[in-house]
């Protein structure tokens, strides 16, 4: 059995668990209904089964690579990107003015996180474009966005972000690349930008980048950084004065070329205005950092499914998904990957609902769940892909299974577009500069639910509700302390909220439909008591300050 896309879970938790039904026929989307996202989903499902899956082993075994200054792809990718773009699923949210199908946010995390299980390094391709396309509908002027953003939402270009420099990684104060204005309105950039997926390829006609670089006046420090678009091919066809200098060889995700890129005195034009180009960056990126934890949960979903196959089909005197020790690590993982879509598919619609409802709190909601999301998801997905090697067993480290590749592809989630560690003080710090209030909010709604189910499921509900009020009173106690204990405790704040915020998903899953109760059980009977250590280690204090470099190995 192949990879098979997670549609009907999908749509379970777009119906059940999140308010996607108050916009359908709504003012902000008139046109969508229950068929139509029912018809998305479907199709997506099957495009990723037939089209994206069959491929996805021959971009780990026949890398992208480099030749005579241009990059090739792996096998297959070239047609499967074609029947992406032609079928346009590049941007299913993009505006409609400029070729888009202006569907709801959730719709395209859905469907990313389908397209990802199949293949997550090609799908890293139309991520990024998506992004690209966010950036410049919020901070491109009139005559970028009628230029760039129609051929970004065909497919026929393909977009990129420019910020890492060999010198200076996630502080981007370093930032030595510059951008002399010229004459004619545009600017020539001129530096080296390193990690950049999808920086060059044969699959479409043109590639935009988003580059980050300073200005000659600009101030030091981040506020003297601006943002320009600096096309491959400039718009009257020639060659812009940019190049890949290599690609990466990494440990996983071979079929997405990482690029080292060149830029002598590049073309380009400032997007937004001058210095505020991490403003507008951000605004990419934080697309990206969602969409990042549904990869996360996109690779789970396929390194469970080939591990739970394997486990039918290995008999060991019997098959050996009847022991115990290989239903726990299928039960836990498959438990915290229905968590982390909930998760992530609340974050999208409330997304949606921000611009359906502006008077609410939805935005804010969004912004909070969004690390909690990039966080748990790609830790969700390397615990399932680390379980799966384990299920298969000596063949799971033998790479002929490719039940590895899940594991290598997927480890770059936690590092990439804001490292796990920078999301989790993301939370502690800019999230909850509200004093907890949206934290506390959530968990609220949590222990409402847990109330709401107490009567029918009295052994799944005390738990929730206790371990709800236990997390709430560690964010009280946390928006107290000063930065640096918040710091040390960010990332278990982080796992605690995931965890509780998790539980009330399956809970809400329950009270739907009843079949669910078991998966729910296995969650907070096996998963959710890790919350409570979580905020034990917060509580405790991590005595990091008291570390000295002998004690670290130094």
């Amino acid at each position: 059995m192949g990879y098979r896309a997670a549609a009907g879970d999908i749509r379970f938790i777009l119906d059940h668990l999140t308010p996607l039904p108050q916009l359908y026929g709504s003012a902000a989307f008139p046109d969508l209904s229950p068929d139509l996202a029912g018809s998305i989903l479907t199709e997506a499902a099957r495009i990723s089964d037939e089209v994206l899956a069959p491929c996805n082993r021959a971009g780990d075994l026949y890398p992208a690579r480099l030749e005579n200054g241009k990059v090739v792809t792996s096998p297959g990718f070239r047609a499967a990107y074609t029947a992406l773009a032609e079928g346009g699923w590049v941007a299913l949210a993009a505006p409609e003015a400029y070729g888009g199908m202006g569907l709801p946010q959730a719709l395209g995390l859905a469907v990313n996180d389908m397209m990802t299980g199949a293949n997550m390094a090609l799908h890293l391709k139309l991520m990024l474009t998506q992004g690209q396309i966010e950036a410049l509908s919020h901070h491109g002027s009139a005559e970028q966005q009628a230029f760039y953003l129609p051929k970004l939402i065909s497919g026929d270009w393909s977009g990129t972000m420019n910020l890492t420099e060999p010198q200076a990684g996630s502080d981007l104060a370093d930032m030595r690349t510059r951008a002399i204005p010229d004459a004619d309105g545009s600017y020539a950039v001129t530096g080296q930008k390193i990690f950049i997926s999808w920086g060059d390829s044969d699959l479409v006609e043109n590639v935009s980048h988003l580059v980050l670089a300073r200005l000659p006046d600009a101030p030091a420090g981040t506020k003297g950084i601006s943002l320009f678009v600096v096309p491959k091919l400039l718009p009257e066809g020639e060659r812009n004065n940019l190049h890949v200098a290599s690609l990466e060889h990494k440990m996983g995700l071979h079929g997405s070329p990482t690029c080292v890129m060149v830029f002598e005195g590049a073309k380009g034009w400032m997007v937004g205005e001058p210095h505020a180009g991490l403003a507008a960056m951000f605004t990419m990126m934080n697309n990206a950092r969602l969409s990042v934890g549904v990869e996360g949960i996109g690779v789970a979903e396929a390194a469970l499914q080939k591990a739970a196959q394997f486990a039918t089909e290995r008999v060991q005197g019997r098959p050996i998904i009847e022991f115990a020790g290989i239903r726990r690590l299928l039960g836990e993982a498959r438990a915290e990957l229905f968590a982390a879509r909930a998760l992530a598919l609340k974050a999208g619609v409330a997304l949606d609902m921000a611009g359906a409802d502006p008077a609410g709190d939805w935005a804010l909601r969004a912004a909070f769940l969004t690390p909690v999301v990039k966080v748990y998801g790609t830790e969700v997905g390397a615990r399932a892909s680390d379980a799966g090697i384990q299920i298969h067993g000596g063949m799971g480290f033998i790479e002929e299974t490719g039940a590895a590749q899940f594991w290598r592809d997927v480890r770059v989630t936690a590092i990439y577009e804001g490292t796990n560690g920078i999301q989790a003080l993301d939370l502690v710090g800019r999230k909850m500069r509200d004093g907890g209030r949206m934290a506390c909010q959530l968990l609220q709604e949590v222990q409402e639910q847990a109330a709401r189910a107490h009567r029918q499921y009295p052994d799944l509900a005390a738990p929730v509700r206790d371990a709800a009020e236990a997390v709430r009173a560690a964010v009280e106690w946390l928006v107290s302390q000063d930065q640096t204990t918040r710091a040390e405790a960010a990332e278990d704040m982080v796992q605690a909220l995931a965890l509780v915020l998790g539980a009330g998903a399956h809970l809400e899953a329950v009270l739907a439909d009843p079949d669910r109760r078991a998966l729910a059980a296995v969650h907070i009977g096996r998963v959710l008591p890790r919350s409570a250590g979580a905020v034990a280690a917060m509580r405790a204090g991590s005595g990091l300050r008291a570390l000295s470099l002998p004690d670290l190995g130094l």
